[in-house]
């Protein structure tokens, strides 16, 4: 496929679109080891401003629930959780992670996880979206989700409530569900490269080769992963990685991220 044919195939996203076509066509002998961040960032990666923006509250409480430990720097849970159906395929603390029952396109069983590994039968929480983050509160300390003050104290989970009432998005629009690949045409290639250079390349390189999470020769770039994982980076790009110095894009529009 020639670099014409690769950008109209990475089109449908505008932060991603330039991902995607990095990884598919640059060489791979440019990648360099992630970089750690330092004791100066821990108070950006999990702690809190004194004012919370909107903007912020959203991101928080999605990396809580993508993964509230790392998020929260708290020890992480050993054992199953009990309320993970036991004919479900998980095992041990990933089964503790919001998104592996929800999914990352928070439609459970009747989304991307409707079939496959990661398959509970377990409904989403889009049909929650909406309702004020308070009445939410109830449900999420309910038997079904067995988080404890010392895992995720009330104020922590506001902001999981506050995520789930005003900060999902109906990824339907854009992700291809049979094929789990984006829609082509559903986002703006030019603004996303623009956003990509100014913002994203400060750490992943104006390539998106800087950091690879692969072993030997596997190489796994934040772009291939943009390709193959779109609903889950679409996640990190609105929230950032858990326990991780990475900026989120929830000041930018939903039309920017996707």
């Amino acid at each position: 496929m020639n670099f014409r044919g690769l950008m109209l195939k990475s089109a449908a996203f505008g932060a991603l679109a330039a991902l995607m076509i990095s990884a598919q066509t640059v060489a791979a002998d440019v990648s360099a080891e992630p970089q750690e961040h330092g004791a100066n960032q821990q108070e950006f990666v999990h702690g809190a401003p004194q004012l919370p923006s909107l903007e912020w509250t959203l991101a928080a409480g999605g990396r809580i629930y993508d993964n509230w430990w790392e998020a929260l720097d708290r020890p992480a849970p050993e054992a199953i959780n009990p309320a993970y159906p036991v004919s479900a395929e998980q095992k041990g603390t990933g089964t503790w992670r919001c998104k592996e029952c929800h999914g990352w396109d928070y439609l459970g069983a009747e989304g991307i996880y409707r079939q496959g590994s990661h398959f509970t039968g377990i409904k989403g929480v889009m049909g929650m979206r909406g309702r004020p983050a308070e009445s939410l509160m109830a449900t999420l300390r309910d038997g079904n989700h067995p988080y404890t003050p010392e895992m995720i104290t009330d104020e922590e989970m506001l902001r999981v409530a506050t995520f789930i009432s005003e900060g999902l998005t109906d990824m339907r629009a854009f992700v291809d569900y049979e094929t789990r690949t984006v829609i082509p045409g559903a986002g703006d290639f030019t603004r996303g490269r623009a956003i990509f250079q100014t913002t994203c390349a400060a750490c992943h390189g104006f390539d998106g080769r800087a950091m690879d999470w692969g072993e030997g020769e596997a190489h796994n770039f934040v772009g291939t992963e943009a390709t193959e994982l779109p609903d889950e980076v679409y996640n990190k790009i609105s929230n950032a990685h858990p326990g991780a110095a990475m900026i989120n894009m929830r000041a930018f529009s939903v039309q920017d991220r996707v």
